[in-house]
């Protein structure tokens, strides 16, 4: 691919004053650049056009006098004789559905006190306890009993409740315990007409549009551009008033399609991957973006520091991380660690489908450890606790499958190097891939795929309901005491499913199925009301207890120990703290086992069958008897 001068200013796209506004593009192939003024957001209103001026490294200039803020404006780029009209790449706002941008007073979207906000401050990555939601499912049911429902304004309504009086929404959340919430897509993205809410539509929005800019339809007016950037300030405002920091699932490895996107009608082909054929496709979504061109490295870095400066976005999560090279994705760190040290970063480490790109330059799970701070999915825990997401009815240690303990023990030391895991034996992954735990993120159930009661459902249809939330007690148990980031789907407390409507069939991908089968049963939080204790009783037990959050491999090697059990479908283990010796067993198995506790000393128990919290359940020398598919856990001061 030819290259191109790289321009490396901070001004590109519209630069508001009130008194003039400069538009800077980076078109280095064009021919010629017109500027078109509009407005509104949609319709025939053009009301100017005018021709840019080329100036350094590739880029075109223009600028306007007067207060431009609210006008609407789109470039008309000419490339090889072809004239493309084309929303900015570089746009803070835009009309409905996207198609223009719009200049915009970023001070004035700020809601009161905003300028002070900021997120919960962590000591290290591992303090954190990551929801993920998405900002339709959370409130958009009728039983969140929220007035904007669906809408990022239903994240900052306070006193919601359920029709049996229980909390919902952002009350809900924050009594939850939990330290993090990671909103599924909440840029522009391409496959929900904004300009028709009266329409039911839905997606999870894995279709970029304008990167920069908040999605329309989440807003109380998308025809305003202002209006969506306001109420997306006060959903973050809200939710760190909550104490809950905010991550943005991002999806930086592919736009919604290629013909119509801003980055191709700028420069053609610049932004893609190619093949000899066409467009290399590692995201399965039609194309790939070319993060190891420089400019579109340079893009990526500063709109994610955009998203942390502008709405204080405590953190991120790459959707498909596995397509962008590592380079990309260590300038990320770097650069928004300047920004806000506490902040996040972590993705899929994975790819869709196959790449041009290089394997070893790709920031995929097994080239973690040539990272500084980024962290990856666990898909070891996921696929070694509950089974494969592939196979409906394979199952994982807590529902069934033999001879997985070895899988628990890997997972449990965060996928990090420990002298006691048999890593020749273990056939999921190669050796350890994270340096350290922090560099994990555990989990059994998110947005993709089924989730985890669905999952227990399908795979086991010959158990009780009763057993079916013993197992999923348990998985819940494994991945809130492993060492890393635990990490869960809102929901998967209160035994969520995705039922599709009409069908006894259960939906493993419902990125567009519609809110029936999406949206946030809050019914379900009394229905299921021991199962959502047990959640939150293990969120305020990991929350008080450092020995689950260790963030080095040094120390958990140094402080984990397994114990040789004689039972089958068994995992035991201790971390020795400066101050107490934790005990932690899980039990596989239809029936009790019985154990000897590793230390003849007082043990008081926190977690047994389906209770599990900080306040003692009782205390005990004697052998602790833990029952069958149920984790125990014990300390001792």
């Amino acid at each position: 691919m030819e290259q191109f001068e790289v321009y490396d200013g901070t001004d590109l796209g519209a630069v508001y004053t009130p008194e003039k506004t400069s538009f800077r593009l980076w078109a280095p192939t064009a021919d010629k650049v017109a500027l078109c003024f509009y407005r509104e957001g949609d319709g025939d209103c053009l009301m100017d056009q005018v021709l840019m001026t080329k100036d350094k490294k590739g880029t075109w200039l223009y600028q306007k006098r007067g207060d431009l803020d609210g006008t609407y404006y789109t470039y008309k780029v000419t490339v090889d004789g072809i004239e493309r009209e084309t929303a900015d790449p570089y746009a803070r706002a835009a009309g409905v559905n996207g198609v223009r941008s719009m200049v915009v007073d970023l001070v004035s979207t700020n809601p009161d006190g905003f300028l002070e906000d900021c997120g919960p401050a962590l000591l290290q990555p591992t303090d954190a306890i990551v929801c993920e939601i998405s900002v339709a499912d959370i409130t958009a049911d009728k039983s969140s009993g929220a007035k904007h429902r669906g809408k990022y304004l239903g994240l900052t309504e306070r006193g919601t409740k359920s029709p049996d009086g229980l909390s919902t929404g952002l009350d809900y959340l924050s009594q939850l315990g939990i330290t993090h919430v990671q909103i599924m897509p909440a840029y522009d993205f391409g496959s929900i007409d904004e300009a028709h809410p009266e329409i039911p539509q839905y997606n999870w929005g894995y279709d970029p549009v304008n990167y920069n800019v908040p999605e329309g339809s989440y807003s109380t007016d998308p025809f305003h551009g202002a209006v969506r950037i306001r109420e997306f300030k006060r959903m973050v405002q809200a939710l760190h008033q909550a104490g809950l920091g905010v991550i943005m699932d991002v999806v930086y490895n592919h736009t919604y399609d290629i013909e119509h996107s801003c980055f191709q009608k700028t420069v053609p082909d610049y932004y893609y991957r190619r093949t000899e054929s066409g467009y290399s496709d590692a995201s399965a979504c039609g194309n790939e973006v070319a993060s190891d061109q420089p400019m579109v490295r340079k893009y990526i870095v500063e709109s994610v520091c955009y998203w942390a400066r502008e709405y204080h976005i405590d953190g991120f999560r790459f959707d498909l991380m596995g397509v962008l090279d590592i380079e990309t994705m260590q300038q990320v760190y770097d650069e928004l660690h300047k920004i806000n040290p506490n902040i996040l970063v972590y993705g899929e480490g994975w790819t869709g489908g196959s790449s041009t790109l290089p394997e070893e330059q790709r920031a995929l799970k097994k080239n973690i450890g040539k990272l500084n701070g980024v962290g990856a999915f666990s898909d070891d825990i996921r696929d070694g606790v509950r089974g494969s997401v592939f196979y409906d009815d394979w199952c994982g240690f807590a529902n069934g499958k033999q001879h997985t303990e070895l899988d628990v023990r890997y997972s449990v030391v965060g996928a990090s190097k420990h002298p006691q895991i048999d890593y020749a034996a273990y056939e999921y992954s190669k050796g350890p891939w994270a340096k350290n735990p922090e560099d994990v993120v555990n989990y059994v159930c998110c947005h993709d795929n089924m989730t985890l009661w669905d999952k227990l459902t399908v795979s086991r249809p010959d158990v009780s309901e009763t057993e079916r939330l013993a197992m999923n007690r348990l998985c819940a148990a494994i991945v809130m005491t492993s060492q890393g980031i635990p990490f869960f789907l809102s929901g998967e407390e209160f035994a969520r499913s995705k039922p599709i409507e009409g069908t006894n069939l259960l939906s493993e991908n419902s990125f567009n199925l519609p809110l029936y089968t999406n949206s946030i049963k809050y019914g379900n939080r009394k229905k299921y009301a021991k199962l959502n204790s047990y959640y939150e009783g293990l969120i305020a037990l990991r929350k008080s207890h450092e020995a689950f959050r260790m963030a080095k491999s040094e120390e958990v090697a140094k402080r984990l120990y397994f114990l040789e059990v004689p039972q089958e479908n068994v995992v035991a283990y201790t971390i020795r703290m400066e101050d107490e010796l934790v005990f932690v067993v899980y039990n596989a198995n239809h029936y009790d086992v019985t154990l000897d506790l590793p230390e003849k000393a007082d043990f008081a128990v926190y977690a047994e069958g389906d209770a599990a919290g900080c306040e003692a359940l009782y205390t005990t020398r004697q052998p602790i008897t833990v029952k069958g598919l149920s984790a125990t856990i014990a300390i001792s001061k």
